[in-house]
């Protein structure tokens, strides 16, 4: 039987484990996975009139998406694909406005000054035992999993949509307490997870699930 949801694996702009990564999606089952490395940053949206995906899966840290690709990936999500962002993402296409209305967060390369404020520039630190709390254990993407521990990189002062329904907090005293939401943009689901560095967490059988569970239901147009 012909899978009933096929995703696209987005990934480029960063070095990882490919090996460990790819394991990550091992046993999903109902999905069928393309994995597609950026070399130009984002031509995936090129062209889109021949479009097979139910989800884009980000894991890449690329940065330029012209006009024309920024409104292919805008009708997608207009159709209802889904987006699973992962780690990485977060600090990409950050001279895109409209990115960050879509996975709900950016990582700040620098500060910033918006309405009067100024938000300083994000950070990282690798190699942190991390405790992670399921705020929310009824939605469908963090359905039977409990709290659990990684060890992985944190972000701290990312910019965060304040629509976000939080799903993951930590208190780490390295990141910032959200690190896992969903939220909707035009017609798409969308769900984002800070962690994500590896390679030892794409083993974690709490992490695996998340990911699964947000592809299932990401693939599903909300409208």
């Amino acid at each position: 039987a012909e899978p009933a949801i096929r995703a696209v694996v987005v990934t480029g702009g960063h070095s990882y484990d490919k090996e460990a990564f790819s394991a990550l999606f091992d046993g999903i089952e109902g999905v069928e996975f393309v994995f597609d490395e950026q070399k130009d940053h984002s031509e995936l949206f090129e062209d889109v009139s021949e479009w097979d995906y139910d989800v884009i899966v980000f894991y890449s840290m690329t940065q330029n998406i012209s006009e024309k690709r920024q409104q292919n990936f805008l009708k997608l999500l207009e159709d209802g694909v889904g987006v699973v962002a992962l780690h990485h993402i977060i600090s990409g296409f950050t001279r895109w406005p409209e990115f960050l209305k879509i996975i709900g967060a950016r990582y700040l390369f620098a500060p910033i000054e918006q309405d009067g404020l100024e938000s300083p520039a994000s950070s990282y630190k690798h190699d942190m035992d991390i405790a992670v709390k399921v705020a929310d254990p009824v939605h469908p993407v963090t359905k039977g999993v409990e709290d659990f521990e990684i060890f992985d990189e944190t972000y701290k002062n990312v910019m965060f949509e304040p629509d976000n329904h939080v799903l993951l907090t930590t208190d780490h005293p390295e990141s910032d307490k959200a690190i896992g939401w969903v939220r909707t943009y035009k017609n798409a689901r969308v769900c984002t997870l800070q962690p994500g560095h590896g390679p030892s967490i794409f083993s974690n059988p709490h992490y695996k699930r998340l990911v699964a569970q947000a592809i299932t239901w990401t693939a599903q147009a909300e409208a």
